[in-house]
């Protein structure tokens, strides 16, 4: 049995030190650590931040039938709504309490990578939607962008070495809504316990208590960032590519306390990935000497199917 606790020790930093030694060995100890850092001053204006929020709480308003015209059925989840009750996590019974919608890249006419990137979805009910949500998505590609050049710095290789990898990557913004709770909820949770697929999340709207990750020792600790900040955390795409140096851990958004379980929760993950073509094989500086790599090489785009599927979207 696990237990919760809180603390200080996961990093909080800001980005305007991104450029200073210091600041990469913080980052990256926390994530070596506990897999999450909180980052401030990360560039995300915030008038943007609260658009996007009231935006998102437009469209969750909408009646169930309205949301279900921008559900594709068979697209894995990838573009517009996915209904609620549907996602559930790695080796769960219990589905996931929560709906969401995605925002994808926009690629122009002719990209190679349109034939495995779904074109987006835009809600006409939502006036100023499109275009909100694809200047934060631009605004969380230029972050992570940010963060990518520091975990470099701590990993030892060249800075710019994941501008390539991440280049029309296939990164995924996420919109959620986990509805208020006023009836039991059994066995299921807001997010059943899991590990991110991608590169590396960055994450708005967790100032609201919910998010826990799970320790090296078993614990559950509460993840508190302050408004506006960033919650960072490494998928395991990344961990591969690092043979496990840097952690993805499980982590999980538990029910409210029974005096906010009439409240809804919102938040917005940006799912950042490598380019589809990519192949995640590990650094030679992260393999001991002697040692093989934990895992075998594999396309983004193959291990994003092969997760998905495990995660019932596809």
């Amino acid at each position: 049995m696990t237990d919760t606790i809180t603390s200080d020790s996961v990093a909080s930093v800001s980005l305007e030190d991104a450029d200073n030694p210091a600041f990469h060995k913080e980052l990256g100890d926390s994530f070596v650590t506990y897999g999450f850092a909180i980052i401030r001053d990360h560039g995300i204006p915030q008038d943007l931040i609260d658009r996007a929020e009231a935006k998102a709480k437009e469209y969750f308003a909408l009646p169930d039938e309205v949301k279900r015209k921008y559900h594709v059925e068979g697209g894995g989840g990838a573009r517009g709504h996915t209904p609620f009750g549907i996602e559930t996590a790695k080796g769960a019974k219990a589905h996931d309490l929560k709906e969401f919608y995605h925002v994808g890249r926009e690629l122009p006419e002719g990209h190679p990578y349109r034939e495995v990137m779904a074109d987006n979805i835009w809600p006409e009910e939502v006036e100023g939607f499109k275009e909100t949500f694809l200047e934060l998505y631009d605004a969380f590609d230029r972050a992570g962008a940010k963060i990518l050049t520091a975990i470099a710095e701590y990993l030892d290789i060249d800075r710019d070495w994941f501008l390539d990898s991440v280049r029309d990557g296939n990164s995924v913004m996420r919109l959620l809504h986990y509805p208020p709770q006023n009836e039991p909820t059994g066995e299921h949770i807001r997010a059943g316990a899991h590990e991110d697929i991608n590169t590396i999340t960055l994450l708005l709207g967790a100032e609201e208590a919910g998010l826990q990750l799970l320790t090296r020792q078993g614990e559950w600790l509460d993840v508190s960032p302050k408004p506006g900040e960033l919650v960072i955390n490494i998928g395991d795409m990344l961990q591969r590519l690092t043979n496990g140096k840097l952690r993805s851990t499980s982590h999980r958004v538990i029910n409210p306390a029974p005096d906010r379980a009439s409240k809804a929760r919102y938040s917005m993950p940006f799912f950042l990935h490598f380019r589809p073509d990519f192949m995640i094989e590990a650094l030679d500086n992260c393999v001991p000497e002697g040692e093989e790599p934990k895992w075998p090489p594999i396309s983004s785009h193959d291990y994003l199917l092969e997760r998905l599927r495990e995660i019932k979207l596809a």
